[in-house]
């Protein structure tokens, strides 16, 4: 069994224990023959393999540093094919390195741009907070590749929402003993549990694929260049907050 048909069938397993019911909608927008850059809000340690199970592809995921280092947590992240980020300061170019190489592969490769926050801050279904524009200049900068891996050509950028409509919230773990396994997160530093979201019932709406242009990825390499990476994040930022009106009823 290879590591995609393993993923997937851990994705599914996982679904079918929490017997999750997911309800999916604009599945014809998913691209086929194309290296996929997979971003979506982020609330729950479900969402990775929720998404894989709704996609019906195996996504690498991009996650924090401490999940590859906690027991239990980093034989499931490891199992479902994601890649633990490096700790800081190097985190963002191993993540650049690790992700190019996956999409130069033709693999899709999934982010929540919203990082650790809302996973240790409870948010409302509905809510959502602002992206990390890491994803961004990965897209813009995956046309040039790097020096160790070669231009990733036709990447689409397919926005994700993740509409919890039932859900339990219990706490799992105290903040502070997840700073023994990374003590460079801050929100880790603080008193409090880390809220544990199961989904009961949940939406998962696919939204318009997006393209970077080469008239994009020349303004990249100019004056503009904080002008594009902010274009290309608040459109799939604003994409996500309308596929989640539509989708929390």
């Amino acid at each position: 069994m290879n590591n995609a048909n393993s993923s997937q069938q851990i994705s599914h397993g996982f679904i079918t224990a929490t017997g999750t019911k997911i309800f999916r909608y604009y599945e014809d927008r998913t691209p086929q023959n194309s290296p996929v850059l997979v971003v979506s809000n982020h609330r729950s340690f479900m969402d990775a393999p929720i998404l894989m199970a709704a996609i019906e592809k195996p996504i690498r995921f991009a996650c924090h540093h401490y999940m590859g280092q906690v027991p239990i947590m980093r034989e499931i992240v490891t199992g479902l094919g994601c890649f633990p980020l490096d700790a800081a300061p190097s985190s963002q170019k191993g993540f650049f390195q690790q992700a190019l190489q996956l999409l130069q592969e033709n693999q899709a490769v999934g982010i929540f741009p919203e990082g650790t926050k809302p996973m240790v801050d409870f948010t409302e279904p509905n809510g959502i907070n602002d992206f990390q524009r890491g994803f961004a200049h990965l897209a813009l900068r995956a046309d040039t590749g790097s020096d160790k891996v070669k231009p990733v050509k036709d990447l689409v950028i397919l926005p994700v929402a993740i509409a919890s409509i039932e859900e339990t919230v219990n706490s799992a773990v105290p903040l502070r003993l997840l700073s023994l396994f990374d003590p460079t997160e801050p929100l880790f530093n603080q008193n409090g549990w880390h809220p544990l979201v199961i989904y009961r019932r949940v939406a998962v709406l696919i939204g318009r694929p997006y393209r970077i242009t080469s008239f994009m990825r020349q303004q990249y390499q100019g004056k503009q260049a904080k002008t594009v990476v902010a274009d290309v994040t608040n459109y799939c930022q604003a994409e996500i907050v309308e596929l989640l009106r539509q989708g929390c009823y």
